[in-house]
């Protein structure tokens, strides 16, 4: 039995357990991409109408572009082949970092090569330079499984990102949770939920009109809910992050997704 019926309301959604206990469980999960509509689908197919590469090509651009004191460029240490030395690297972020011990995701890590290697100003998380460098590391492992770690040192990490996923919170009363384990699948007005991954960030959403973060997306949640959202690059969101994403371990990355 299939589950069809819209979702028009907060409170119709949190009255449905009775409803879904009788139904088949929750469908095996699956990424964004098989909830899009096939028209969506087939922009984010193909790189030449993926609106996503105009990002892409802003990061593989700065890859070889010299800046900050030091005079150097991504290029300067890494080499010129950049899918050679990027492919896989980005699959296990987050990922804790023993130097400073936090929890760094591709973001902050991108961040510290800038100030600490090239000794060149940071980037904002949301700036065109950072979505667009981060989408090109990104999709050099396009294809590959995700491949985080919560053993040692990120342990800790994860279990408050977990807690966090798990938190009713804001006006509505309502987790993470609620919305993309309970009902994956089931429409929330004219949107589907999905299972919440994210292995397709940065993502193009056609609702933005752009490329955007992760942690973008997650204060647009917790605006849903009617919550306080954090910053991006806080460390409740860089937790929630490597949680969300050894959830989806194993999936593969898709970045840059084409999203409603």
């Amino acid at each position: 039995m299939k589950y069809t019926k819209y979702i028009t309301s907060a409170a119709g959604l949190l009255g449905l357990g009775a409803i879904l206990t009788a139904c088949s469980p929750a469908p095996t999960m699956k990424t964004g991409y098989d909830y899009a509509i096939p028209e969506t689908q087939a922009m984010q197919d193909d790189d030449f109408s993926n609106p996503g590469f105009i990002w892409v090509q802003i990061g593989e651009d700065q890859w070889s572009t010299v800046d900050g004191e030091a005079g150097k460029s991504c290029a300067s240490c890494h080499g010129d082949d950049a899918t050679a030395f990027l492919k896989g690297k980005s699959t296990s972020y987050p990922k804790f970092n023993a130097a400073d011990g936090k929890l760094r995701a591709l973001q902050h890590q991108i961040n510290f090569e800038r100030t600490e290697r090239m000794k060149a100003k940071a980037w904002k998380w949301e700036s065109d330079e950072m979505l667009g460098m981060a989408a090109f590391i990104k999709n050099q492992s396009k294809g590959m499984p995700l491949n985080v770690s919560i053993k040692g040192e990120a342990a800790p990490f994860f279990d408050k990102g977990k807690e966090f996923y798990m938190q009713r919170r804001g006006g509505l009363d309502m987790s993470c949770k609620n919305c993309h384990i309970d009902y994956p699948g089931v429409k929330i007005r004219a949107n589907v939920l999905t299972s919440g991954l994210p292995n397709g960030f940065p993502t193009y959403r056609l609702k933005w009109q752009k490329v955007g973060s992760l942690h973008r997306r997650f204060r647009g949640c917790n605006k849903n809910v009617r919550a306080t959202p954090y910053k991006q690059g806080s460390d409740e969101y860089t937790n929630l992050e490597l949680y969300l994403t050894h959830r989806a371990n194993g999936v593969a990355v898709e970045t840059p997704a084409v999203r409603n």
